[in-house]
């Protein structure tokens, strides 16, 4: 009998995951708002009778001001349908921890968001946990640091001549190649732990304009020029982004699930993203 996956918000991180897993072995089946050739549009469908089929569950969707979109729409069944999932994957972001001022949190690191985005996560978090006991539903919570991977990283804007060097003092992001994302979900799949939490992210925090320099270095072009983050004309999302600094420890992976990352650093994946192109 094949495993069947049902993906809610099926896109970069879950279609990672999803060309991980043998299609001899799983049925994969994904949903994103709209719909398209390879999804089911929802909430706008009625997948009851999918339900009855899922053996996995993934939810990539992000939370709104009530917290996970996912539970308020099908709570209920999903807590029916828990004696025949085997796992349940919930992508959290490490938005959850707050600032730190460039120190050191792992999955023990009390929540403590400080933004609104990180709030609603804490809020969705939550939500999972308290159905994962009402009901004993296999849940695993992945917090992703800043993601990228094909299609998604700075050569575009560094080309473009629109990458910025924005300079905080101490400012330092943690970050994870999608492809690290996937093999660390497809590690937990293969060895459930009900109720873990995880950290996804490499083995070195950076300061964001380091990741710029670099990738001008990989290319070739000039280095574009340093602006100061106090002084810096920047959109509220993009100032958003600088309220936060930590460096995230991603121990409990290589432990637990024997990860052993492809990129553990941000260098050795850009370096195979240009490669690649």
């Amino acid at each position: 009998m094949k495993n069947h996956l049902l993906s809610f918000g099926h896109g970069y991180s879950a279609r990672a995951f999803a060309a991980k897993l043998n299609p001899d072995e799983w049925e994969v089946t994904g949903t994103s708002r709209a719909g398209g050739a390879d999804t089911i549009a929802w909430p706008e469908s009625d997948i009851s009778p999918l339900l009855e089929t899922v053996s996995h569950v993934l939810v990539s969707i992000a939370p709104n001001e009530e917290g996970d979109i996912v539970l308020q729409h099908l709570a209920p069944q999903i807590a029916q349908i828990a004696p025949q999932l085997k796992w349940v994957g919930y992508l959290s972001t490490t938005g959850v921890y707050g600032d730190h001022n460039g120190g050191w949190v792992d999955e023990d690191t009390p929540l403590t968001p400080s933004t609104e985005r990180g709030e609603m996560r804490v809020k969705a978090e939550g939500q999972w946990q308290a159905l994962a006991k009402q009901c004993n539903l296999p849940l695993h919570i992945f917090r992703l640091a800043g993601i990228y991977g094909p299609g998604r990283g700075p050569f575009s804007k560094v080309r473009a001549g629109t990458a910025r060097r924005i300079l905080k003092e101490g400012q330092v992001f943690s970050r994870i190649h999608v492809e690290d994302i996937a093999q660390t979900l497809r590690a937990s799949v293969n060895a459930p732990s009900a109720g873990a939490i995880y950290n996804l992210c490499d083995d070195d925090p950076a300061p964001p304009e380091d990741v710029i320099a670099y990738a001008a270095d990989l290319l070739g072009l000039p280095v574009p020029p340093a602006e100061n983050y106090e002084t810096a004309e920047m959109t509220p999302m993009a100032r958003s982004f600088y309220a936060e600094s930590k460096r995230v420890r991603n121990d409990k992976i290589k432990k637990d699930l024997g990860v052993q990352l492809t990129y553990p650093t941000y260098k050795a994946g850009l370096k195979a993203l240009l490669e690649a192109e």
